[in-house]
């Protein structure tokens, strides 16, 4: 989820995965791809930076999720040869 601000100064929390395209006309309108329109303040260029360091964090968890887990076999007490 990535946070924004509506053209009427409103936050907005928005699903970065659901962003079909974003366009400038000349406001920042973002089209999901459930068909919605939002327009927000925000630059092309901010919405971008946002969802890139969005990804990064979920990456980022994900691998620290992985580099955690017990290696397999170790959970049941199995010695590796």
């Amino acid at each position: 989820m990535i946070r924004l601000t509506r053209i009427n100064h409103v936050p907005l929390v928005l699903n970065a995965e659901l962003i079909e395209h974003v366009e400038v006309t000349p406001d920042t309108v973002i089209s999901l791809t459930t068909g919605q329109k939002f327009v927000v303040l925000e630059s092309p260029d901010e919405v971008i930076e946002r969802v890139i360091e969005y990804r990064k964090a979920i990456n980022d968890c994900s691998y620290r999720r992985r580099s955690q887990r017990p290696e397999r076999g170790a959970e049941k007490g199995v010695d590796s040869v």
